[in-house]
């Protein structure tokens, strides 16, 4: 999951991003509007955490011009405590919630999560491919009744790869997803966590359900399970 942070306190954006990345979250903070729009534009991001106090471009317009632009990304609006005026704003230009500042991180979590159980298209809680499962809320994956633990960086890559069983997926796209800005595209991390992946997923008993493409990338699940396009 990949959340671009738009927040111009220094202190909290960090805070917020540290706490965030911790929980498995792949996190871009953009310290103003206009940095939010330019990474709107380079990025696929799956939600948004959008203060509306902003310098310049404030977070009402990056609002309405994200969904002008006709772009589906979960927004998420950061208000202060006392402007009901600026919520029902936000709601009405596209925002899909919002969390009322200075707001608990545990309760930042739980909204951003609450989010992506809506439908952008259809984002169930629990992810099936074949016999493997994961819970989106608990993070907990399980295989013919074994648990698979899993750490943070591994469940992100895993929920990307089980959010687009069958289809082939490039290591650009999982680091779209997985990592931040700070990815090295010449490292073999990402090799690094398949193959952790594998070894978890892949007991020996069981046919293996990751699969490497040979200069292409990787895939969960048999290609039968590809979406149509």
């Amino acid at each position: 999951m990949r959340l671009l942070f738009v927040e111009d306190d220094a202190r909290i954006a960090e805070s917020a991003a540290n706490y965030l990345r911790k929980v498995g979250m792949a996190v871009d903070v953009a310290p103003s509007g206009e940095d939010a729009l330019r990474l709107a534009v380079l990025n696929e991001y799956d939600i948004a955490v959008l203060d509306i106090r902003l310098p310049g471009i404030d977070g009402l317009e990056v609002c309405r011009r994200l969904r002008h632009s006709g772009h589906a990304i979960r927004i998420l609006m950061a208000t202060a405590r006392d402007t009901v005026e600026d919520r029902i704003a936000g709601l009405d230009l596209g925002a899909d919630d919002y969390v009322v500042k200075p707001y608990v991180l545990a309760e930042l979590e739980a909204r951003v999560r609450a989010l992506l159980r809506r439908p952008a298209s259809v984002v169930p809680v629990t992810l099936q491919v074949e016999d493997l499962s994961l819970d989106t809320g608990t993070r907990i994956a399980e295989r013919n009744g074994r648990q698979i633990s899993l750490t943070s960086k591994e469940y992100a890559v895993l929920e990307y790869l089980m959010r687009h069983p069958g289809d082939v997926v490039t290591r650009e796209k999982i680091s779209a997803h997985a990592w931040d800005d700070n990815y090295d595209p010449a490292s073999n991390v990402i090799d690094v966590y398949i193959a952790r992946l594998r070894k978890k997923i892949d007991d020996p008993s069981e046919p293996p359900l990751v699969s490497t493409i040979r200069g292409a990338g990787y895939r969960l699940g048999s290609p039968k399970h590809a979406r149509t396009r």
